[in-house]
């Protein structure tokens, strides 16, 4: 009797023990990977509209999200995955008001709506042109890189953290094999820091090598393509203020999220190609070429850079692939 007591015992402690476990293991952190329209439903002498119905669309999926507005007007989406949307704004005495706001990952972006003074008629909505958005709501020094920018600017390795270079003070190495072959490994750094201190995180996910030097799995001595760029929707680079949900970084955070499929179908098809015909010599090839102008032969280098992706809808509005 004593010993199934003491087992009894013995299991309740295991128990307590586990439940102060869970207890004390903090809270996995959320990396910001959507974005939010917050702004004010007022007619056109400033006076607030209450209870106004707010409609968000995705263009590209038909995703909708509603809220309504507060008695002072204000109203907030938050959690939109980065899209062009549709705000439709639905008040009582007045016509359906709608305007296109696109929302960038990470952003805030503000969107005043004055619904139109009417009577409602049938099927009567007034779309107006896209206005200009500010984002105005967090401390954060930041440049988004998007998908536009990706597609027309020019990258020699089709990698995607290439563009992090248009946010001030961030710096990309590339590649390099010099003479008695040292290798320059490809890293991203920024503030002057060291590449260990900056941070890449896709859809949520932490790139952080814990294990050997350059800061982001791909980026050291593997020298690899963290994520394909054709997969890649936009990006934003934190270089000062970034919140405390992003870890692992001191200089830069770098935040991606992933494309998806949408009720239209889309591909790309991409070839990029070059040789030792496009690139000049550095300074030590010119160095040798002056000592032995007739046996200076230019190193042979080819690269072929073949890319194709595909999306669309599996059922329309509902499922999509990418």
């Amino acid at each position: 009797m004593s010993r199934l007591t003491s087992l009894r015992h013995l299991g309740a402690s295991l128990l307590a023990a586990a439940l102060l476990v869970v207890a004390a293991a903090p809270p996995a952190a959320a990396q910001t990977t959507t974005g939010t329209i917050r702004g004010y439903v007022h007619d056109s002498s400033g006076a607030p509209f209450g209870g106004a119905m707010v409609e968000a669309k995705n263009v590209g999926t038909s995703a909708l999200r509603t809220t309504t507005s507060n008695p002072d007007g204000s109203y907030v989406l938050a959690g939109l995955v980065p899209a062009v949307y549709d705000l439709t704004v639905r008040h009582i005495g007045s016509a359906p008001s709608t305007r296109r706001v696109v929302v960038q990952i990470g952003s805030t972006t503000l969107a005043d709506v004055i619904p139109t003074a009417q009577a409602v008629e049938v099927a009567g909505v007034n779309v107006l042109a896209a206005a200009p958005t500010f984002d105005l709501k967090t401390s954060e020094v930041a440049t988004n890189i998007s998908t536009q920018q990706m597609q027309q600017l020019p990258t020699q390795s089709r990698n995607f953290l290439d563009f992090a270079q248009l946010a001030p003070g961030v710096q990309v190495t590339e590649d390099v094999i010099t003479v008695g072959n040292r290798v320059t490994s490809r890293n991203v750094s920024a503030g002057g820091g060291s590449p260990n201190q900056t941070n890449v995180f896709i859809d949520g996910a932490s790139l952080k090598n814990d294990l050997t030097g350059g800061g982001i799995a791909g980026q050291d001595a593997s020298r690899g393509n963290p994520f394909p760029q054709n997969a890649i929707q936009e990006y934003r680079v934190i270089t000062q203020n970034f919140k405390a949900e992003y870890q692992q970084a001191g200089t830069a955070i770098i935040n991606a999220t992933t494309k998806s499929g949408t009720n239209e179908w889309h591909g790309t098809a991409q070839f990029q190609y070059s040789d030792k015909g496009f690139f000049a010599l550095d300074s030590f090839q010119i160095a040798l070429k002056n000592q032995n102008p007739a046996t200076f032969a230019k190193p042979d280098f080819s690269r072929s850079l073949p890319s194709v992706s595909i999306g669309g809808p599996l059922m329309r509005d509902k499922l999509f692939f990418f």
